[in-house]
């Protein structure tokens, strides 16, 4: 546990150091190398993707006939109601999905 402190610590100071005085930090940094981590990763944050328009359309999916359903969202960026549900069947076929019971919901971006 104080182990995981110092380093924190550590880091909090490195990038103190680096708000005020960027050069210096990164002449620095340049000349040590970057200590290795034995922590296990986090998972990767993805770019999030903002559609100005479309749809979001939520299906209600199955991959056995007597099994619950089950939910399934797809965001379509079609103006068209219609096309954007059918984008959806698609992507569900592909996601593993056989059985598409019906369309829960359909909303506007």
């Amino acid at each position: 546990m104080s182990k995981e402190l110092d380093e924190f610590e550590q880091n909090m100071q490195r990038e103190i150091n680096a708000f005020l005085n960027p050069k210096k930090e990164a002449e620095q940094k340049a000349r040590t190398p970057a200590p290795k981590r034995t922590t296990t990763s986090r998972p990767t944050r993805q770019a999030a993707t903002s559609h100005k328009t479309g749809y979001i359309v939520k299906l209600a999916v199955r991959t056995k006939r007597l099994e619950l359903d089950t939910v399934f969202e797809h965001r379509s960026s079609s103006i068209s109601k219609l096309e954007a549900q059918l984008e959806a069947e698609k992507a569900a076929r592909q996601a593993g999905f056989p059985i598409i019971g019906h369309v829960i919901e359909v909303q506007r971006l």
